[in-house]
């Protein structure tokens, strides 16, 4: 069951749950994301800091330069000067929790004397422009979006690196599922400030029709193979909207919630910035098609456009992450423009379908793993890590080795 639960994926699981979902898509990261700050980890070795970010970087009308906080972590442990920033390009959720389940970053930083950075993303954690305001209107989630995260992120690592007069130092971002296509596209985006990226798990072919809309489900019963394909599944699937109520007491993970409403007003959770998210731009269709162990279903646009409508007041843009980021054919534009991306990917993870699974040129690199978990190779390295997990992380650290010593040879030309 536990299982089941972590694989639920964004927005019409199934036609009679044609409801906003309570669980996040990027599973099982992000159900554990927003932690109450009685359970912050209180021995993780970073020290926060907040940073004073713009509300739009977009716009010159008085109210966009209005300031709110952004939460960054920071260990300065191994670092010298000039050496190398890596950053985590945080993502939906609590970034005390990024930062504690990314250990590789960790683990390498002393081979690099690498400064370790983790920057929140806005309307999570406490990075939040309205405080417990920020989720009540349309008008003030407008400002949630992919593209305010990576100018967020480039305001505040220039900033950072002229503070502490870094301005040498080469800067490498990470991230992982949504973090990892937030990565990707910070170095599509920003290529003056992030010499790399590391995107882990990242599916960045998830949206139009790049990628088949059945590909998560079809990958879930063909990693797995935990169950038979379902026959003769009652219309109504009833017992799949107990199970879903079941996935909502399964969410209170931290315990300090009597009841679970599955409501969407003043949702304790923090669930609201993602399913905006989802209503907006972040649009990735989902079916199951008669080859899962799921019961067939379909996708309406229509209906999707509307729940979204109804709950927030804003129809959703299919076609804009396409649009903003390499349009439809995005393998050719990262082929022909792009540079310095690890893509890695691991087949047990049904996201991978969505991911870039092939070398796109010499520097756009896909490393897939047939036994890989999700952002798997992002973990604290353990001395019962598998050999193929081990050579993973080998050569992600000798592909990053290599873009700081061409940086490096630039530099002195």
């Amino acid at each position: 069951m536990a299982l089941f639960l972590l694989l639920l994926p964004p927005l019409f699981f199934f036609p009679s749950l044609a409801t906003l979902p309570i669980l996040f898509p990027r599973a099982p990261q992000s159900l554990l994301a927003n932690l109450s700050e009685s359970n912050k980890y209180p021995n993780l070795p970073y020290s926060a800091h907040y940073f004073p970010q713009q509300l739009d970087h977009f716009s010159y009308q008085p109210k966009s330069y209005s300031i709110f906080y952004q939460k960054f972590l920071m260990n300065s442990t191994f670092w010298e000067r000039g050496e190398p920033i890596f950053v985590y390009t945080g993502n939906e959720g609590d970034i005390e929790w990024f930062a504690a389940n990314t250990g590789f970053m960790m683990d390498i930083a002393p081979k690099f004397r690498a400064l370790l950075v983790f920057i929140e993303h806005r309307y999570y954690g406490t990075s939040k422009p309205f405080g417990e305001k920020s989720y009540e209107s349309a008008d003030k989630l407008g400002y949630l979006n992919s593209a305010q995260a990576l100018a967020d992120y480039a305001v505040l690592i220039r900033s950072l690196k002229h503070n502490m007069s870094a301005e040498s130092s080469p800067v490498v971002v990470f991230g992982g599922s949504y973090g990892g296509m937030l990565a990707a596209w910070f170095r599509l985006k920003y290529p003056q400030i992030a010499i790399g990226a590391l995107a882990s798990s990242a599916p960045i072919l998830q949206f139009d029709d790049i990628t088949p809309w059945s590909s998560f489900y079809d990958g879930v019963s063909q990693d797995y193979k935990m169950c038979r394909i379902i026959d003769g599944f009652p219309p109504e699937v009833d017992i799949l909207t107990k199970v879903f109520s079941a996935a909502s007491l399964y969410y209170n993970y931290s315990g300090s919630q009597s009841c679970f409403n599955i409501g969407y007003e003043a949702d304790v959770h923090g669930l609201d910035g993602w399913n905006w998210q989802a209503c907006t731009e972040m649009v990735m269709p989902m079916i199951c098609s008669h080859k899962s162990m799921f019961p067939p279903s379909a996708y309406d646009y229509k209906e999707f456009g509307d729940q979204c409508k109804k709950t927030y007041g804003v129809r959703p843009r299919p076609h804009w992450i396409t649009t903003e980021y390499g349009g439809h054919n995005i393998k050719q534009v990262l082929s022909r423009f792009g540079s310095n991306i690890i893509f890695s990917n691991g087949m047990k993870d049904p996201w991978s379908r969505g991911g870039v699974l092939e070398n796109l040129s010499s520097s756009i690199v896909a490393l897939v793993t047939a036994k890989g978990a999700h952002h798997v190779d992002f973990r604290s390295a353990t001395e019962e890590d598998p050999t193929w997990l081990i050579e993973q992380r080998t050569l992600e650290v000798e592909i990053i080795r290599s873009w700081i010593d061409k940086y490096r040879e630039d530099e002195m030309i």
